[in-house]
């Protein structure tokens, strides 16, 4: 069973991919070589949900994480 930060850190990672792969696409569509304005605002809103999901959560579960491994280390 896969836990909710590998979880997380997957979603992260495709979200990014598809980002990444809306600007590829906004090259190669009618005109080509120019991003329209929506792709880039496409790109950005995905990246902030990305940023949201993966790094404020993750960062803090993974603060969490080590602080309590380090109480268990000192107990023993």
């Amino acid at each position: 069973m896969i836990n909710k930060l590998k979880f997380q850190l997957i979603i992260s990672v495709a979200l990014v991919l598809v980002g990444c792969g809306l600007l590829i696409a906004g090259f190669r569509v009618p005109p080509v070589g120019e991003i329209h304005n929506s792709v880039l605002i496409a790109f950005g809103e995905i990246l902030t949900f990305v940023g949201a999901i993966f790094g404020i959560d993750y960062s803090y579960k993974a603060k969490v994480f080590n602080k309590k491994n380090e109480d268990n280390e000192e107990d023993k």
